[in-house]
């Protein structure tokens, strides 16, 4: 096994390309065609998650938060990151994360928190904007299908729980061969007319460039006509939050309660309570402070988040209840997730959860 079987496992689910900008996902430490022995999946590296590794002979360690998150301009060991990487590097370890591109997928970190929670008919708080495009191509008649189907094969055409969804009009191109062509139907040097299909395809941007080649591959023109569309419309199947329904309304007490077990949090901190009961729940794992608005807009009864500030907590204004569960909380299934997507690819290779607790947090 080596690197690079994990890393696609996990961006195939998650891909880097949907991760936010200021973000660092991805392989930190090591190459993609090192071969690896084992894996320890953690929330946070820290030395004791390396020793952790190096203890069980685990060469390749997948955090949700990246190690190196701001730029390294020195490795003299002054501060953790610094002798982690070190260390790492020392012990032939490969370091992984993947974060943000994490949260932003529809069966990530936060659909994970709202199946803890129990929510259903669960959708993303906020939509990703700019991330679709439109790619339009005309093909001859007979060869249409061919050319749609390899479109759908490289994730053209996926429109919410649909998928292989295109349009189809028909007209006529016009072309003249020159000298240096092989033309696929027509003459050189002469004024061609064909009858053609104007075919049209959702793709995110992050599958451009394979939907590209598969459209080279399977046109059987010499020079295919195409155009890339950028899209304003949302993403619904990617972005940041989610927000579903309680099988059934709960005391707002009582779910304050359950989600402290749930979560194992050592407190939560919250606003006042408005005395109504809670149906529909809004989550955002880590600090999620910044979608409080959509979270009132969307009509949540409570946003389930952390790291909110003093100031913050007055933006709830009594409109909906914001519990703060923790950053370490909020994220600590992640683990799980990266677990069952290499177990679903590669099912007979090792994988460790890391034993020790990186939450820096604690409570008296």
């Amino acid at each position: 096994m080596i690197v690079q079987k994990i890393c696609a496992a996990l961006e195939d689910f998650a891909p880097l390309a949907l991760q936010e900008s200021y973000d660092n996902a991805g392989l930190q430490v090591g190459k993609r065609t090192d071969t690896i022995n084992g894996v320890l999946l953690c929330i946070d590296i820290t030395e004791e998650v390396i020793d952790e590794a190096i203890k069980h002979s685990c060469n390749l360690i997948i955090s949700h938060h990246p190690l190196i998150f701001k730029g390294l301009k020195r490795l003299t060991g002054d501060d953790y990151v610094q002798r982690c990487v070190i260390k790492a590097i020392q012990n032939d370890i490969a370091i992984y994360s993947a974060h943000t591109n994490l949260d932003s997928v529809v069966e990530g970190v936060n659909g994970r928190i709202a199946q803890k929670i129990g929510l259903t008919d669960c959708r993303i708080l906020a939509p990703e904007e700019g991330r679709l495009l439109k790619l339009v191509t005309f093909v001859p008649v007979a060869e249409v299908d061919k050319v749609r189907v390899a479109l759908f094969a490289a994730g053209a055409g996926q429109i919410g729980n649909y998928d292989s969804c295109s349009y189809n009009s028909e007209g006529f191109g016009t072309f003249r061969a020159g000298e240096e062509s092989n033309p696929f139907v027509g003459k050189i040097n002469e004024l061609h007319h064909e009858p053609e299909i104007r075919l049209e395809v959702i793709v995110p941007t992050n599958l451009r460039f394979n939907v590209q080649q598969a459209l080279i591959a399977a046109h059987p023109y010499e020079e295919p006509a195409f155009d890339w569309i950028p899209l304003a419309n949302e993403w619904q199947q990617t972005g940041m939050g989610m927000i579903g329904e309680l099988p059934q309304p709960e005391d707002e007490t009582e779910f304050l309660k359950r989600l402290k077990t749930t979560f194992n949090a050592g407190a939560i901190r919250h606003t006042r309570l408005r005395r109504k009961q809670v149906k529909k729940v809004a989550v955002c794992g880590g600090s999620g402070a910044s979608l409080l608005s959509t979270a009132i807009r969307a009509k949540a009864d409570i946003f389930v988040s952390a790291d909110f500030k003093y100031h913050d907590f007055f933006g709830a204004e009594n409109r909906i209840v914001v519990a703060d569960i923790g950053h370490y909380e909020s994220e600590q299934f992640t683990k799980e997730i990266f677990f069952e997507q290499i177990q679903k690819k590669l099912p007979t290779f090792a994988v460790r959860f890391a034993e020790c607790n990186t939450n820096p947090v604690n409570y008296l």
